[in-house]
């Protein structure tokens, strides 16, 4: 079996994640990576739209959940969108997903704290 990637890199949204007060309230940016892993020989071999993963469908379930939803955890926001597209694109075997936060309330120096799910279809 071939297995491709489809990758959608650093996409960026605003959202009110977390468990503390200000984060609900003021929001901060959130960053998204997703990596799906499915087979693109037919759809690369025809050139038909219809035979390949939809990357603005991708984006926007993503869009939606995080910036229309709210979690106190990245890891049930990770779950979510993983669940959503997974539902949505049967022919996806795995997906990867990698939430950034660059602004997270922590005192120290970082350039961000995040969590990295994979999941798969027919899990």
């Amino acid at each position: 079996m071939v297995m491709d990637k489809i990758i959608l890199s650093d996409m960026a949204f605003y959202g009110y994640h977390g468990v503390l007060n200000e984060e609900n309230v003021l929001g901060q940016k959130f960053f998204i990576d997703i990596e799906i892993e499915t087979d693109t020989k037919e759809a690369g071999i025809s050139d038909d739209f219809t035979k390949a993963i939809n990357y603005a469908e991708v984006y926007e379930i993503t869009r939606k959940i995080t910036e229309e939803e709210r979690f106190n955890l990245i890891e049930a926001l990770a779950e979510k969108i993983a669940s959503e597209i997974l539902k949505k694109f049967k022919k996806i075997y795995s997906i990867k997903i990698r939430i950034r936060k660059k602004e997270a309330p922590v005192k120290g120096i970082f350039d961000y704290m995040g969590v990295e799910i994979r999941r798969y279809n027919n899990e």
